[in-house]
């Protein structure tokens, strides 16, 4: 199947270039309308949403350590895999693909589902 298919034609977008992101952390990236947070463990990069879903810490700030980053503000770990809150697999929050063309890294990021408020009766 076509790649372009299977991502609904969302194109990759350049954030950052290779040595931007220091082993070991993450960065935060504004790309679209959300905020993107890529990290990079030695090896390769990975992308998850910044915004921590229990109180909005940004999980960029984060420290990254055995595949997973802590939120800064509570210590909540989320797993870079997957999104996966490492204390609840009911809790996640958004992964993003990456590639490295040439020397600079990119992310796919679909838009920000949108936010859908409870009904008046």
């Amino acid at each position: 199947m076509n790649d372009d298919v299977r991502t609904n034609g969302i194109p990759f977008v350049p954030v950052a270039r290779l040595g931007d992101i220091p082993v070991g952390e993450g960065r935060t990236y504004a790309v679209g309308d959300r905020l993107v947070a890529v990290f990079f463990d030695g090896i390769s990069y990975a992308a998850i949403d910044d915004i921590c879903p229990h109180m909005g810490a940004s999980l960029g700030s984060g420290p990254l350590r055995d595949g997973a980053v802590t939120c800064p503000w509570h210590a909540w770990r989320f797993r870079l895999s997957d999104g996966v809150w490492s204390d609840s697999s009911q809790l996640k929050v958004d992964v993003f693909d990456v590639r490295i063309v040439g020397d600079t890294i990119e992310v796919r990021v679909p838009p920000a589902p949108p936010i859908e408020l409870p009904q008046r009766p």
